[in-house]
């Protein structure tokens, strides 16, 4: 049985490994709800009852404070949880970490491109959200590069931050507002206002987390090459935080991401990050996008470990 005074760097070495050898099995998550999807049906929930009427930025803040304080108590009451608190711990940081699935979808791109550009379109479709019917075999690989990169941020390094800052109710809160910002924080004219506070406070959270994903891509890749590519070109993203891991991994993979593209039948006018990389991007280079995404999480289990011994010393 796990001490009940395991360090969240524990926790997090013990999530990591969880997660890298289960990923998402199925069958679990057939037989009971994944949390995400408790928070999706928590969101879906609240959208429905309060985005309506008037004041509907305030409503959504309202909305957001429910999110957190109910996904704050859940972690409290799971880490209080005699005798089990650190193994239920380590057992919600692994489903909450996403390093696994996240590889795999990404390779499922470059194996569908390598049977047909219609069968990578499909598989890509799964993990962006721009049009993949405009995209040729360049435009597939690129995009399923930027959500390596990206995602690898928000799915694995974000999650890892806030679980060593605020233990189980750190990531839990974490993963609330991120899964409500992927429903209602985009500025449609439904969620423009109601979704506000969650877009916002999303964006807050991934700060720090966009940047170590970045740093901690170039330490395994480009070395202080990507890091003056990095400096150089993530600020060119539309995101505040997307184009740190994606101009890291750009350098790492001597390829240009980003640029225009079509999102929802309008062609975008984006610049290009490391416009000087490889426009014609392949399923190799998918390839090795989830090496560096490997590597890079190799590193975050090494000073997760480093950092238990450290604490387990004092």
């Amino acid at each position: 049985m796990l001490a009940l005074d395991l360090s969240p760097f524990a926790i997090l070495a013990f999530a990591l490994i969880l997660d890298a050898l289960l990923g998402e099995p199925e069958w679990l998550w057939r037989r009971a709800p994944h949390p995400a999807v408790t928070m999706g049906r928590a969101v879906s929930l609240l959208e429905a009852q309060l985005n309506q009427g008037p004041s509907r930025r305030l409503k959504g803040a309202a909305a957001l404070i429910v999110l957190i304080i109910g996904a704050g108590a859940i972690g409290l009451a799971v880490t209080m949880a005699p005798v089990v608190g650190s193994a239920l711990s380590v057992l919600f940081a692994a489903i909450l970490l996403a390093q696994r699935s996240l590889a795999d979808h990404v390779s499922d791109v470059a194996a569908a491109l390598r049977q047909s550009l219609p069968e990578g379109r499909e598989a890509v479709s799964l993990i962006v959200g721009r049009d993949p019917e405009t995209l040729d075999e360049a435009g597939v690989s690129r995009a399923a590069i930027e959500s390596a990169a990206e995602n690898f941020s928000d799915g694995v390094v974000a999650p890892a931050f806030w679980l060593l800052v605020g233990g189980l109710p750190g990531i839990l809160i974490y993963k609330a507002v991120n899964t409500a910002d992927s429903m209602i924080g985009h500025r449609s004219e439904r969620y423009h206002a109601f979704g506000w506070a969650t877009a916002r406070l999303d964006d807050l959270l991934n700060l720090i987390p966009a940047r170590l994903s970045g740093l901690l891509l170039c330490a395994v890749g480009s070395g202080m090459r990507g890091v003056r590519v990095m400096w150089r070109d993530a600020r060119l993203h539309k995101s505040p935080n997307a184009g740190w891991p994606e101009a890291a991994s750009a350098a790492a993979l001597g390829v240009a991401l980003a640029g225009p593209r079509v999102y929802g039948g309008a062609l975008t006018d984006d610049p290009w990050v490391h416009p000087e990389g490889r426009h014609a991007a392949t399923p190799a280079d998918i390839d090795a996008a989830v090496m560096l995404i490997w590597q890079a999480w190799a590193l975050l289990l090494a000073g997760s470990i480093v950092g238990a011994a450290a604490l387990t010393r004092l």
